[in-house]
């Protein structure tokens, strides 16, 4: 089994929902376990600022299916959420990115692992923290270490 970390974010149609519903999608993965899940947070969107507040989580897997079958599946819960990528970087009913993959590092045409953005992202830094405060990056670099350089004052927990 390998520990896997998805985040999971949403600003369309109601997002609390979409992220909720895709917890239970997640659960029912095969070959895999849901063993923690974050509480929800709100952040700003990345790069076009004419679009809703996200909401954000992340969720840890034990799950024996190869990384890039767990990225289809990923992929199939995003289009059963009706997904559509009209921009980089834009609004979207449900994204889910595979963070970490227990310590492998991936670099292909479809998938890098630690998710390329990890270091520089608030909203998968401060929910990372919460569900694992020791944990590791496969560089070596510490996600404590990650959140005392990350500004996280724009992120708002919603879960109390």
């Amino acid at each position: 089994m390998v520990n896997a970390y998805i985040g999971l974010g949403s600003n369309l149609d109601n997002p609390i929902q979409h992220i909720h519903q895709a917890v239970e999608d997640l659960k029912i993965l095969p070959k895999s376990q849901l063993i923690l899940t974050s509480k929800l947070y709100l952040s700003k969107p990345v790069g076009p600022q004419d679009q809703d507040d996200f909401i954000n989580s992340v969720v840890m897997l034990e799950t024996t299916l190869e990384p890039l079958v767990l990225l289809d599946h990923l992929q199939a819960i995003e289009q059963s959420h009706q997904r559509v990528r009209e921009r980089h970087w834009g609004p979207r009913t449900l994204d889910l990115d595979l963070l970490l993959f227990g310590d492998l590092s991936i670099q292909n045409a479809r998938l890098t692992v630690p998710h390329a953005e990890i270091n520089n992202r608030d909203f998968v830094i401060g929910p990372l923290y919460e569900l694992c405060p020791k944990l590791v990056l496969p560089s070596g670099t510490k996600i404590q270490d990650l959140l005392q350089h990350c500004p996280i004052d724009g992120l708002v927990c919603l879960d109390s």
